[in-house]
């Protein structure tokens, strides 16, 4: 990895804004380790004295204080700079979550990103967790790999360099080792999290095909593959481990192997075998003990940065998939899709020049429109005309290639776009649902809510009869996908929606598409209430019975 790897910029990026913060949190950390300097030399003196049969400087009860109370001290830094690093993790994670969401909020749904709810959906609920242990456990450890190890060998080197020079030769071999690993432990990550988005996405599309798998008797099929995709991730995440338990494995081998050198070159030394490896006198008892209680601390950071190295690199990964979404910025639509107060009523001319949208290689002509206020407008064209992108663009959901839409005479662009669609009301062919109760899915987000404005509005889009069918009528609670009303059920509700909200502006995408003649016919009926109560109709539609039924018609030409 180098540093034009996208995921390790990312990820720098993203600690950006908190790099103070993890600096002190660092710091503390660090602290904390060094306080076992003063620790092991108040222990190695008073062993020492033991040994040699002499009072031990301080007492026994002094040392015991002293030593209790750095241990204290230790701990309380240990702890704080833990405290601090989770905090800093839970801010990264609620930052970044924050704007994967915004960024879906304000997506033109015209726009075609390629990634899925799913993956979306995992990516928020699931994967940006890892963010979490990267924050609070490998920073610290990182940083004191950098320092405690460098302070503890030059203090050990200060006393015998044949004991600095094994821990010298055996300390690198860890981060070498490690390195190694930690390359293949990245790819492991960054497989297994595209596997978990990716079964996540095809478990999305099975739901919604549910019906088409029954109806081709495809079940024993779907859930054979779904069978074969579980057992791919099951596959990742056991080289996942497998990687990790190896990691382990490599420091242990050289942590012990350096210990147990410096141990016998200590234990030889004071038994006077070896009288080299210090500076011109042999190792004394103090120094000895000293060594020995300094070796392990010096491999116990390159332990942590072992323990946590799996963290890195899951955090790596996911930090890939948050740069590759950089590189593909999905457009947006026009506005920050905010509560805005509405615009001037009086003038709700709608008027489009020069107006072109490019998608999909292809760029969409628009003739020059005027829509006036309270007219009936339909859009008409064959297939693949541009009908609904048109609507969208009216709507302020995409922002156009050339050319402009305006308001009464306002240019429709990110500072009027959320009071324009305060105004207006929208009936897609597949209406969208809140995870609430019908009452609120009328209602929405209305300041007050009124039941007989809520009675009268279903009643005028020939809804009321849908609730009486409910089990719990107004109070049932529909799924995003409008569970237990039908396609034109769903949309007549819609259209009371826009009744309840007094919309000034209804734009409609092929309102009657799919519909029985019957249930068509109430769609209309519906529609029809809100012309005669002075809304301005929009609609895209193929009918001919309710092009005949509208004010005039504009025809889209298909390009050549």
């Amino acid at each position: 990895m180098t540093e034009s790897d996208p995921g390790r910029r990312k990820l720098t990026q993203i600690a950006y804004g908190d790099r103070n913060a993890i600096t002190m949190a660092s710091s503390l950390s660090v602290l904390a380790a060094m306080l076992w300097l003063p620790q092991a030399w108040l222990v190695s003196r008073f062993l020492a004295a033991l040994a040699e049969a002499r009072t031990p400087a301080p007492g026994a009860l002094v040392t015991v204080i002293i030593f209790i109370t750095l241990g204290a001290l230790r701990h309380l830094l240990d702890v704080l700079a833990g405290r601090r690093a989770f905090l800093i993790g839970q801010r990264l994670i609620e930052r970044e979550r924050t704007a994967l969401v915004e960024e879906e909020s304000l997506a033109s749904p015209l726009a075609h990103s390629g990634h899925t709810s799913a993956a979306l959906a995992t990516l928020l609920a699931g994967k940006l967790d890892a963010l979490l242990p990267w924050a609070s456990r490998y920073r610290l450890a990182a940083t004191r790999v950098a320092i405690v190890p460098g302070i503890i060998l030059l203090v050990v080197a200060s006393m015998s360099w044949l004991a600095a020079i094994v821990l010298l030769v055996a300390g690198p071999l860890i981060p070498v080792f490690m390195a190694l690993i930690g390359l293949a432990a990245r790819q492991a990550s960054e497989k297994h999290m595209a596997e978990t988005g990716t079964l996540n996405s095809t478990l999305l599309e099975w739901l919604n095909a549910a019906a088409d798998i029954r109806l081709l008797n495809a079940e024993a099929l779907t859930i054979d593959r779904f069978r074969q995709s579980a057992e791919a991730l099951r596959a990742r995440t056991m080289e996942v481990l497998r990687i990790a338990f190896l990691s382990s494995t490599v420091l242990e081998l050289f942590s012990a192997i350096g210990i147990a050198l410096v141990a016998v070159y200590v234990g030889f030394a004071l038994l006077g075998i070896f009288s080299f490896g210090a500076y011109g006198t042999p190792l004394s008892v103090l120094e000895g003990i000293f060594i020995l209680l300094l070796a392990p601390d010096f491999f116990q950071p390159l332990r942590d940065l072992a323990a946590a190295w799996h963290d890195k690199a899951a955090a790596l990964a996911v930090a890939g998939e948050l740069a590759e979404r950089d590189c593909r910025p999905v457009p947006r639509i026009l506005g920050r899709g905010a509560k805005a107060g509405a615009l001037s009523a009086g003038a709700l001319t709608i008027a489009t020049r020069g107006l072109r949208y490019e998608a999909g290689g292809r760029e969409i002509a628009f003739p020059d429109i005027v829509i006036m206020p309270g007219e009936r407008v339909a859009i008409c064209g064959p297939s693949g005309v541009g009908k609904t992108t048109l609507i969208g663009l009216l709507c302020g959901l995409a922002r156009p290639s050339a050319g402009r839409v305006e308001i009464g005479g306002r240019p429709l662009d990110d500072h009027s776009a959320d009071a324009w669609r305060s105004m207006i009301g929208f009936v897609g062919q597949h209406p969208h649902m809140l995870n609430a109760s019908l009452r609120a899915n009328i209602a929405l987000a209305s300041e007050r809510f009124n039941q007989a404005r809520l009675d009268a509005s279903l009643a005028a889009a020939s809804a009321d009869g849908v609730v009486v069918a409910l089990p719990r009528g107004i109070d049932t609670r529909l799924g995003e996908n409008g569970g237990g009303v039908s396609g034109g059920e769903a949309r007549r509700l819609t259209i009371a929606r826009a009744i309840y909200a007094d919309a000034k502006v209804v734009f409609a995408d092929e309102p009657t598409a799919d519909l029985d003649p019957a249930t068509a016919a109430k769609v209309v009926e519906a529609l029809e209430v809100l012309g005669r109560q002075g809304a301005t109709l929009v609609v895209a539609t193929h009918d001919p019975r309710l092009v005949a039924r509208f004010d005039r018609a504009i025809v889209l030409e298909a390009l050549p």
